[in-house]
């Protein structure tokens, strides 16, 4: 099973895919709640140069409240991650699939929902 929900945006800048992404996440109600610029964070921690690559913590606040609903801690898992990385040819964006980082948690429920918010984020980074 992949982990990702992935799509690469051909012929184009991290900050407009960046722009499109947040676009298309408010679309499907998701907020982005948290922004981590690695590219930046790794020349200033460590000195090194890389591509472009950005993690976007989104969040749909009424699928996170059904999910802690169901399973208090599974706040150690969210928000769902969304990366934004400069690859040849252009951007790649790459969306947490749900499903597959909730295999470890035995709630069927659970599953129910990841399944609806893997639907969602498919459908944001399709719509990219």
């Amino acid at each position: 099973m992949t982990y990702t929900i992935n799509r690469l945006i051909a012929d184009t800048n991290i900050d407009d895919v960046d722009a499109r992404a947040r676009d298309a996440l408010a679309d499907l109600g998701f907020g982005v709640l948290t922004e981590i610029d690695v590219k930046a964070t790794m020349k200033k921690k460590l000195d090194k140069d890389m591509p472009s690559y950005r993690i976007l913590g989104a969040c749909n606040p009424q699928m996170a409240y059904e999910a802690i609903g169901l399973e208090p801690r599974v706040g150690a898992m969210l928000p769902c991650n969304v990366i934004l990385r400069e690859v040849e040819g252009g951007i790649e964006v790459s969306a947490i699939d749900p499903v597959a980082s909730m295999q470890a948690i035995d709630n069927s429920e659970l599953k129910d929902v990841a399944g609806q918010v893997r639907d969602m984020l498919a459908k944001a980074v399709e719509n990219i």
